[in-house]
């Protein structure tokens, strides 16, 4: 060890109190000035989590950092190479509050806000150095290195870190945890047809579920692109993990062009399997079926849900895309694929799949429509007229009577038609079947989420409300509709294969 050249830069260290970090994703560069206190040569800093510098450490943790005091005359600085990450460990977060705090207090009334820890907005994050250059122009030895072989990360460490890391970017690019939208109504279609036929085709399912997978994987980098074109995104500062896209723009993790090319391959994807799959049951990628037309359909809505020239989000018919498209066009596109591959003789009678799909498609129009409500001040910002901002403006506060009274009639309704659909399998047997009575059950999840809303509504009602935290408090009742579209698709299927063996 060289005491020198540590006393030196522990030294600048204990003279300097913010430093300028530099960090990058795929070509993003991002740069920002931070306050720091420093344990020997680990570095700690706050911020806020959901920052451009935060999340881009989450993804690439190599940082660098430049150091200078205040009133140094000349070129003396530190120039800093090191991995950072965020500090999970209670008693480590504790320590990095108290040292952040000798160093300044800016903070300190969001450091300690109860809100803000709970919904892990607030962070610490330390940066062990691997390299520190100490550089001095006035002196005969103007650079000086010291090197921390311990804070190395193997090479198969970095390997398999960085894969990981990097797959984990394209999930969240595509938001892979709400395919939950399109698994339910492929996986419905297909069992209608299971009901329908006594058979099943497995290799055509899976790559109708993975067609579709990918057309909603481009739906959503089309909107993330879309929205950032219009500013909609950059606008909405009450975005959550389920409202204001992927941030993966915003957030400095992809350019605006990679999120475009990634929103085309999906499409691509989704198109060639489509083509082949026509091509399989009608002899020709184009010839004309009604595989053909969902498929256009389909990858219509998804490119036009925001994109130009038709936004259909922005012209209050988003919602109807939705429904359409994550409801009877994917039922309907499932069912058909089975029933060309085990009857393409027989006559296709689309009604019993058709009403169905129903349940499932209010309900995921409902899961954009419950998530408007935190997009309000964004979207009416940009001229985004959805039905949220057409039913609750008026006022200074957004009024989400109205809206909310939309939300719980199109619930009452989903179990309204989920009762319907096991009644006629009771009358015909050739339509439904009385099992399907089971997907009532996540009504009792629906009235959670009814009663939550009904509260929270209140809330928002009052004159003291803070309006600036309360849009967070409606995140359960976000998750409770996400739970409830899947567990009424996913019971449907059960209720339709029970239909079948018993």
């Amino acid at each position: 060890m060289n005491n020198s050249i540590d006393e030196k830069i522990l030294g600048m260290l204990d003279e300097a109190n913010f430093l300028t970090l530099g960090t990058s994703v795929g070509g993003n560069s991002s740069s920002a000035n931070v306050f720091f206190a420093h344990d020997g040569f680990d570095i700690y800093f706050f911020t806020f989590n959901p920052t451009r510098k935060a999340e881009q450490i989450r993804v690439n943790p190599r940082v660098q950092c430049v150091v200078r005091p205040d009133g140094t005359e000349g070129i003396k600085e530190l120039q800093i190479e090191g991995r950072a990450m965020q500090v999970k460990d209670p008693e480590e977060v504790e320590k990095a509050y108290k040292m952040v705090l000798e160093v300044t207090e800016a903070f300190k009334t969001y450091m300690e806000d109860e809100f803000l820890k709970k919904n892990k907005v607030i962070g610490y994050y330390k940066i062990k150095p691997t390299n520190i250059k100490y550089v001095d122009f006035y002196a005969e030895n103007q650079f000086e290195w010291r090197e921390f072989p311990e804070n190395q990360e193997s090479l198969a460490g970095s390997i398999i870190k960085g894969a990981l890391r990097k797959v984990g970017l394209y999930l969240r690019a595509v938001r892979a945890p709400f395919f939950t939208a399109t698994i339910a109504p492929v996986t419905l279609g297909a069992a209608v047809a299971y009901y329908n036929f006594g058979a099943f085709h497995w290799n055509l399912f899976w790559w109708t579920l993975l067609g579709a997978i990918l057309a909603h994987a481009g739906t959503n980098s089309a909107n993330d692109y879309s929205d950032h074109v219009t500013r909609n995104d950059e606008s909405n500062k009450l975005f959550s993990p389920f409202n204001g896209g992927s941030r993966m723009i915003q957030a400095g993790l992809m350019s605006p062009s990679k999120v475009f090319i990634l929103a085309v391959v999906m499409f691509a994807g989704a198109i060639a399997i489509g083509l082949n799959l026509n091509a399989l049951l009608h002899g020709a990628p184009l010839a004309v079926s009604p595989l053909l037309w969902f498929g256009i359909t389909g990858v219509a809505l998804g490119i036009f849900y925001t994109g130009a020239p038709f936004r259909l989000s922005y012209h209050g018919f988003g919602d109807i895309a939705v429904f359409l498209g994550f409801g009877p066009v994917m039922a309907l596109g499932s069912h058909y694929v089975q029933k060309q591959a085990l009857m393409p003789a027989a006559e296709w009678n689309f009604l019993p799949v058709l009403v169905a799909s129903i349940p499932v498609a209010i309900m995921v129009a409902m899961i954009l429509f419950i998530n408007g409500f935190q997009d309000f001040s964004a979207d009416r910002a940009v001229g985004k007229r959805t039905w949220i901002v057409r039913s609750a403006e008026g006022g200074d506060v957004a009024n989400y009577n109205k809206p909310f009274a939309i939300y719980k009639a199109a619930l009452y309704l989903t179990f309204l038609s989920i009762l319907g659909l096991g009644v006629a399998g009771a009358v015909n047997a050739d339509f439904s079947t009385p099992w399907v009575l089971i997907a009532m059950l996540p009504f009792l999840l629906a009235r959670k989420a009814m009663k939550m809303g009904g509260d929270w509504l209140q809330r928002w009602a009052e004159e003291d409300a803070d309006r600036q935290k309360l849009p967070y408090e409606l995140l359960m009742v976000n998750v409770s509709t996400i739970g409830t579209h899947f567990s009424v698709g996913i019971l449907l299927v059960l209720g339709y294969w029970l239909g079948t063996v018993l």
